[in-house]
């Protein structure tokens, strides 16, 4: 069993996957060709805004847009205390300082109360100016945006989604990766929708932020190719990876969404009353890049890990340590983060993807739900 089985649903798309490589090796056209821009314009159109800029990958994503608001030192952005580390990682590569959220412990997603709590007493903390908010659509879930934008724009910030784990998921009638003032994701192959190697983009309704990211993507070139207005990155999505994300796209909107939703949910089914199962509130959808379950006994997580793994079964821990916690921020001020703390300490993810059978999925509750006994 695999915890994401890429190879399987390779197996499942191989003629289209193997027939847009091809044509992409034979056209002679592998950087920035007519395959990129096909595919951003599916993916606005899939998304629901004006623009999607395509990048190296979703790191870039995540610095790119905080370039183009001209984030850097003396600013302070706000990010969720449990996430992936290029959550934050990029606010600091802009010279910035991170400040670290709470969570809601139902959904891991950053908790409005608590980013109203942080904004208020970051001036008596920390020395800076309050820029923007990065919320992260963790797990597959978009974050309570109906209760954070509010919040970012009373106080004058920008909002950046960080739907590297998000898209696919909705809110309402929107999808991820539209709700904030610029939205990114990731294309890494264990994403949602994943590439075969690294792959970014970035989504906004923003005509200007879209003309400066296409700009920073390429070196900040101007009109002309070799004339560079602006310090930027080489940062751009090739079109081989163009080509098996425009399948995959495809695939993604037909069927893979469906199916690992109908893959949670028999988990949960099954799962109900013997664990803390994730938890989805009425009105969304999540796209599950994670199915992660909390345990009530936390003391035990390395043991059950060892005894699933001896059954064939693969776990993973996202995330063993909070933001707060990592060496990389240990001289920031102390952050209250006891949710993400705890949530650290307790999570375990289960293997999910559009491809699992309900043998598969009956195999790992059953051997759960033995061990919680």
């Amino acid at each position: 069993m695999q915890f994401r089985d890429l190879i399987r649903q390779y197996q499942h798309l191989k003629p289209s996957i193997d027939q847009a490589m091809l044509q992409v090796a034979a056209s002679g056209s592998y950087i920035m060709s007519e395959a990129v821009t096909s595919l951003e314009n599916r993916l606005a159109q899939y998304v629901g805004v004006r623009h999607c800029i395509t990048c190296a990958n979703g790191t870039d994503a995540l610095y790119l847009a905080l370039r183009c608001w001209d984030i850097g030192p003396g600013d302070l952005v706000f990010v969720p205390d449990f996430t992936f580390f290029a959550s934050a990682e990029v606010v600091a590569m802009c010279g910035a300082t991170p400040v670290f959220v709470d969570v809601d412990s139902r959904t891991f997603n950053i908790s409005p109360d608590d980013l109203e709590s942080k904004i208020a007493s970051a001036g008596t903390l920390y020395s800076g100016t309050p820029r923007a908010v990065i919320a992260v659509d963790l797990f597959g879930l978009p974050a309570n945006y109906d209760a954070i934008r509010p919040i970012a724009h009373k106080h004058g910030l920008h909002l950046l989604e960080d739907g590297a784990q998000g898209f696919g998921g909705s809110l309402g009638h929107r999808r991820a990766c539209s709700f904030g003032d610029i939205a990114t994701t990731s294309f890494f192959p264990a994403k949602p929708l994943g590439c075969y190697g690294d792959g970014g983009a970035l989504f906004t309704d923003s005509d200007e932020w879209a003309s400066l990211l296409r700009s920073l993507r390429v070196h900040g070139k101007g009109t002309d190719k070799y004339d560079n207005v602006r310090i930027g990155l080489n940062s751009r999505l090739d079109a081989l990876q163009a080509a098996i994300l425009d399948v995959k796209l495809t695939a993604f909107a037909n069927h893979e969404l469906d199916a690992v939703n109908q893959a949670a949910a028999q988990y949960s089914s099954l799962l109900a009353g013997s664990t803390q199962c994730p938890c989805i509130p009425d009105g969304y959808t999540s796209s599950w890049a994670q199915y992660t379950i909390t345990l009530a006994n936390p003391s035990r997580r390395d043991q059950l890990r060892q005894q699933l793994q001896t059954m064939g079964i693969p776990t993973a821990v996202y995330y063993p340590k909070p933001m707060h916690a990592q060496t990389a921020f240990a001289k920031l001020p102390p952050s209250d983060c006891p949710i993400a703390s705890s949530l650290a300490q307790s999570v375990l993810s289960l293997p999910i993807h559009p491809y699992i059978t309900q043998q598969e999925i009956q195999q790992v509750a059953t051997a759960l739900i033995q061990r919680f006994r």
